[in-house]
């Protein structure tokens, strides 16, 4: 609560502490009862209840009519309060859900995350330190409640609902997740997304093989297995410990800057059609070039030196993020950052 709104409600508990204990005093100085019927005199006759009695001598009335005035001051004043901070409290809820709403509207070239649970909640991390951006689509009240802690975009409905689709911006989005717990959500999630966007890429999660085959029929491009992708993990991590440290190394965000990179070369690239060797990538940009994808979708795993580069193909490139940059000025120049 803020503070003026605590000091007002302070302030007014005050005073109305202040006139149960003068009412108390004032009705068995007047009265000369007990002083728990004085009290109660006081009570019921603040809180508007009613009396049991009329008072007896104007002395007693008039503190009534005080006691009564005084009641309806200070609660009055305590309703009003309480009206105006519930009303502060909805409208900056309203003004911070359109605020929300305009960004998403504003977004392009972002991912959507379907199931913000602990697939999706990793995701974000990755997309956070890649500095992507991202809007996540739950229904959960507590994956809401977190986002919302958190500052994420996101929007409250479901990855299979068109209408919650198009809400997260699909149509300008660059990809979407699907990493619902359940495979029947994801399956709904990514045949209700291919249908809205045919371009769009998927990437879906599958608990078991066959799920995985269904996924891909319903048109996701990658399907991910967790707990098959741990198993191989394990097994990397125990007979090839060497080769899971690096990629370990060149993956995640805790070691030096070096991460992976696609480039697609751009058609205005001005050194389209000349070869790695001649180009001298490496000791021009610093970055390494690892594979590369052709246009009729085939790769080349370790590329030659002398294998000629073309508009259309794309790099897939380690370095750190200025040499990936110089490399990505290269064969796409002017091109923006995911």
């Amino acid at each position: 609560m803020p503070r003026p709104v605590v000091l007002r409600v302070t302030l007014s508990a005050a005073s109305a502490g202040l006139l149960l204990a003068g009412g108390t005093v004032g009705f068995h100085q007047l009265l000369h009862g007990a002083w728990h019927d004085a009290f109660y005199r006081t009570v019921v006759t603040v809180t508007l209840t009613g009396l049991d009695s009329t008072p007896r001598g104007p002395g007693a009335e008039y503190l009534t009519i005080v006691m009564a005035l005084g009641g309806v001051a200070i609660f009055g004043y305590l309703a009003a309060q309480a009206v105006e901070s519930i009303a502060r409290e909805v409208t900056g809820d309203a003004r911070k859900d359109k605020r929300r709403r305009r960004m998403i509207d504003n977004l392009e070239q972002h991912f959507i995350i379907c199931g913000y649970g602990r697939v999706g909640r990793r995701a974000a991390e990755e997309f956070e330190a890649s500095g992507q951006r991202y809007v996540v689509l739950d229904t959960g009240p507590d994956a809401i409640e977190l986002a919302r802690r958190r500052g994420i975009l996101f929007v409250e409905g479901s990855g299979s609902d068109d209408g919650s689709l198009q809400s997260a911006g699909i149509v300008h989005a660059r990809g979407l997740l699907a990493s619902a717990d359940s495979d029947a959500e994801n399956l709904y999630i990514t045949l209700s997304a291919r249908s809205l966007s045919a371009d769009l890429m998927i990437v879906a999660r599958a608990s078991t093989r066959e799920a995985k085959g269904k996924l891909l029929l319903a048109g996701a491009d990658r399907v991910v297995q967790p707990y098959a992708s741990a198993g191989t993990e394990m097994a990397k991590l125990a007979f090839k410990p060497q080769v899971a440290a690096f990629l370990e190394l060149v993956s995640g965000h805790a070691g030096p800057d070096l991460r992976f990179e696609e480039i697609e070369v751009s058609d205005d690239c001005p050194v389209c059609g000349r070869t790695i060797r001649a180009l001298r990538i490496r000791s021009t940009t610093g970055a390494v070039v690892i594979a590369l994808r052709k246009t009729d979708g085939s790769f080349d795993v370790t590329p030659s030196p002398d294998v000629a580069i073309h508009a259309g193909d794309v790099l897939i490139a380690i370095g750190t993020e200025p040499e990936l940059k110089a490399l990505e000025d290269m064969f796409a120049p002017g091109s923006v950052g995911g």
